[in-house]
């Protein structure tokens, strides 16, 4: 079997993946009534944020590792950053069909700058998910050559999109929070 059909099942379930959830996830938020999951949820936006941070923490520590020759540190670092990943989807999807958005209360430049940071989060967001998924197909079988060349797109898209993540809920919940 030669590479191109040995890869075509992972592709079309990677790229299958990064269809469906960004779909799921805009269905979620236009959900006009949301389920009632419990008085628990409104705790969610805090666990993302410190979901993000410990992403941002680890992809950090992936890259000092690797660049020190810690292939062990490297690998645990970045598989906590991706376990942490799922863990941020669910609680993400958890928060908002059972809450409405909140809105941001600050103004002027405030407003500006949180509406850049948040969109360009959203769109990298976007674009960082499937490469994800392939540097982490490429690493897990061991194609070393092809997962060096797509992790210099994918590691500094993902690590902007995590701290800017952290970014988005401080200015959400703590330097502009609600009432």
């Amino acid at each position: 079997m030669d590479e191109i059909s040995e890869n075509k099942s992972p592709n079309l379930l990677i790229n299958s993946i990064s269809v469906i959830v960004p779909l799921l996830v805009i269905l979620m938020l236009a959900l006009p009534n949301k389920l009632d999951l419990g008085g628990w949820t409104k705790a969610l936006p805090h666990v993302i944020g410190s979901i993000n941070t410990l992403t941002t923490v680890a992809l950090v520590f992936g890259l000092v590792f690797i660049k020190k020759g810690r292939i062990t540190g490297h690998r645990i670092a970045m598989s906590t950053a991706f376990f942490l990943g799922i863990v941020f989807l669910f609680c993400y999807v958890g928060y908002h069909i059972s809450n409405p958005a909140n809105r941001f209360r600050g103004a002027g430049a405030a407003k500006i700058i949180y509406l850049a940071i948040l969109a360009s989060h959203i769109v990298m967001s976007l674009v960082v998910l499937p490469l994800v998924l392939r540097a982490m197909y490429f690493a897990v079988t061991k194609q070393f050559l092809r997962h060096k060349k797509i992790v210099k797109f994918a590691y500094p898209i993902w690590l902007y999109v995590s701290a800017t993540g952290v970014i988005v809920y401080f200015m959400l919940y703590h330097l502009y929070a609600p009432n």
